[in-house]
């Protein structure tokens, strides 16, 4: 039996000679960067896949979310409800935009934002709401979206997991004010490193468009405190050879997911994803490993890294147990959250993972149980 490393999980590359056709016009042209053929091709191509009409690739999601923030003109300092539950990224491109991160917590039966428990986090300073469709799972945006018109807020979609995710009745990236996702190399879609901003209006993404250009309007106008958040002339000539091929990878993804299903049904102890109600990525398996496990969550993690198996622990701790964060949490419970952070171990899942690969997942996991 194999004992090579298997991780949670591994970036779709393109074949390189599908790329090279975009790498010499690029030399041709000699132009790297600041809107060059193959960035306009791509953003292009993008909002065709994507399905939306203001689009703006960045360097990376991190800058992205940032840009979107100061997009939405927030008064400093002021509050923007969020999730604990999500990759540090979601809370730390908060505070580098200067405001405040306000922890709410996560619905009871999902991975998402409770929209309850923003309500209930709703102060006078209170100017935005940042969800995050955790996993490519959709939030309940009809509900978010309610509350925010309800209150005057803003809303930006952390949809870093979401690229090829959308609802039944569709527009999970039109939901709020500005949506973000990720390329970065673990995603499902990758241009090495990242990421895009899509708005609401052709206005909001001129402002998106001038903030990450250090916020040039033209030569000699500056609107705005602007970065540079610019994607370059490669990572777009990458996306735009990866996107031919984003559809056959998310279904080989959708096979790998109910194969996992099929193994792993039964087992005391777990709690299976689901894929109902919503158009999944199969970006992410997230498997809940309850205290009546052998070992619990943490001890099936060991155990799989003793046979060279990388799973993680997507998320734990919760961004607000981390020292820099702690000061922002109001609610010293968040239990819906915090049972996630101890429960969920996110298993190997990409489109180059073969069966066996996964059966040797499958049976690891099988004799952790006891069950073989």
């Amino acid at each position: 039996m194999s004992d090579k490393p298997i991780y949670v999980t591994r970036p779709a590359l393109p074949p390189l000679q599908d790329l090279l056709p975009q790498l010499e016009s690029i030399w041709q042209s000699a132009q790297v960067t600041n809107g060059g053929d193959q960035i306009r091709a791509f953003e292009a191509g993008l909002g065709e896949f994507l399905g939306v009409a203001h689009i703006t690739p960045c360097c990376n999601g991190t800058i992205a979310l940032m840009c979107a923030l100061r997009a939405c003109r927030l008064p400093p300092g002021a509050e923007v409800i969020t999730t604990p539950y999500s990759f540090v990224a979601t809370t730390s491109a908060i505070l580098w935009a200067g405001l405040t991160p306000v922890f709410a917590d996560t619905s009871p039966d999902d991975f998402n934002l409770d929209p309850a428990s923003i309500a209930a986090a709703i102060s006078p300073r209170t100017a935005a709401i940042m969800p995050v469709h955790c996993y490519g799972r959709p939030c309940d945006i009809d509900a978010i979206d309610d509350i925010a018109r309800r209150h005057d807020l803003k809303v930006i979609y952390d949809a870093a997991h979401a690229f090829g995710a959308d609802r039944l009745s569709g527009g999970l990236l039109e939901g709020g004010d500005f949506s973000v996702i990720s390329f970065h190399g673990t995603k499902v879609f990758n241009t090495f490193e990242g990421g895009c901003v899509i708005a609401g209006s052709a206005e909001d993404k001129l402002s998106v468009d001038r903030l990450i250009n250090f916020g040039f309007v033209n030569e000699t106008t500056i609107e705005g405190v602007g970065i540079n958040g610019k994607m370059s002339e490669f990572n777009a000539a990458l996306g735009r050879a990866q996107l031919p091929l984003i559809r056959r990878q998310i279904e080989r993804c959708r096979e790998l997911h109910h194969q996992y299903h099929k193994k792993l049904a039964g087992i005391a102890g777990l709690t299976l994803p689901s894929d109902a109600g919503y158009h999944s990525n199969y970006s992410y398996y997230p498997l809940r490993v309850n205290d009546t496990f052998p070992g619990g969550r943490d001890g099936l993690y060991d155990a799989l890294r003793e046979q060279n198996i990388f799973t993680r622990r997507y998320f734990y701790p919760l961004i607000p147990e981390f020292p820099d964060y702690a000061a922002h949490r109001r609610d010293a419970a968040l239990p819906n959250a915090t049972r996630l952070s101890r429960e969920v171990l996110c298993l190997p899942i990409y489109a180059d993972l073969s069966d066996d690969d996964l059966a040797r997942v499958c049976r690891a996991i099988q004799s952790a149980a006891g069950t073989v």
